[in-house]
């Protein structure tokens, strides 16, 4: 960096689950001077750490995480309520005349934090009533009628979410228009630059299935277990997070230990083509290549997009 460092920014460093955004968000806060803000609903949660892939205190080296562990597992999330946590975090950052470094892969989060972006209202009628059908006919006929009504929600919303779903669709009968349509344009409230991981499929899914199998051998079933003492299971939110969600059917004896990990393995790499397919809408990203053959020039090729005196 030059001898006149220029003023903070706000990072974004987003992508696919696996991609290997943690570490160079890690790499990106120490080189600047920042700290990071978690832009990952589930790491969100207390105790969700082998299924999450949430680092360790050593891998994140000596550099401060905000917004890590501080909901139950019980706690519906919100991103209404990330939005006013994560905004605090890189207001005082930024005051502080630290860089906030967003990493994460969960993109209404990530736009919540930084884009012009307010969240419409609640009708209990209207949410009891689509509850009451979620209960009856499962997310999956939800999801069907939220991809008729607005494609692009159903896109970045996970079949088994019900209560994102419910809440979508909530939103389009109260403003009779399509939830993503509340969604703000590509405005940030904050002198961003957001940086892509992008890995080519292939080598992404041979990154998941080790990733899988290594929190196998970590715990997760573990992990879940305990986790099931303190109300996992009726947490609406946590509970269907991708390895939780399965594990939880393994030991209420729906499935085998080995179906839930398959079936962990299958439904991330969907998750993680979701994911890409959401990022690649917003303009604003800058995509570098993660891949094990660029990766040491990775770090590089970020700075430099960072120092570009320039708002993305």
């Amino acid at each position: 960096m030059s001898s006149a460092a220029p003023a903070p920014r706000v990072i974004a460093v987003v992508g696919p689950t696996a991609a290997g955004k943690s570490d160079l968000g890690v790499f990106l806060a120490r080189e600047l001077g920042g700290e990071v803000v978690n832009a990952d609903s589930m790491q969100l949660y207390r105790g969700m750490d082998i299924g999450t892939a949430k680092l360790t205190p050593e891998e994140r080296a000596g550099v401060p995480h905000h917004l890590l562990d501080i909901w139950d597992v019980t706690q519906a999330a919100s991103v209404a309520e990330y939005q006013r946590l994560a905004r605090a975090e890189i207001d005082r950052l930024l005051a502080a005349g630290r860089w906030p470094v967003l990493v994460g892969g969960s993109g209404l989060y990530v736009r919540g934090a930084v884009d012009k972006m307010e969240f419409p209202g609640t009708d209990p009628d209207v949410r009891a009533r689509l509850e009451a059908e979620l209960a009856e006919h499962g997310s999956g006929t939800l999801h069907a009628r939220l991809a008729a009504a607005d494609p692009e929600a159903a896109l970045a919303i996970l079949p088994s979410n019900g209560r994102r779903i419910v809440r979508a669709l909530e939103v389009i009968e109260i403003t009779g228009k399509p939830f993503t349509a509340n969604l703000p344009g590509h405005d940030s409230v904050y002198d961003t630059v957001q940086i892509g991981v992008d890995v080519e499929r292939p080598e992404l899914d041979e990154r998941i299935t080790t990733r899988v199998d290594r929190m196998w051998d970590a715990g997760l079933v573990d992990e879940v277990r305990a986790l099931e003492a303190q109300g996992l299971r009726e947490g609406l939110t946590a509970s269907r997070a991708l390895g939780y969600q399965q594990v939880l059917a393994a030991l209420a004896g729906e499935c085998t230990e080995e179906e839930a990990r398959t079936e962990t393995v299958r439904a991330t790499k969907r998750f993680a083509r979701r994911q890409d397919s959401w990022f690649r809408r917003d303009p604003r990203v800058h995509w570098l290549s993660g891949a094990v053959a660029d990766r040491t020039e990775l770090p590089a090729r970020a700075m430099a997009l960072v120092e570009r005196p320039v708002t993305a």
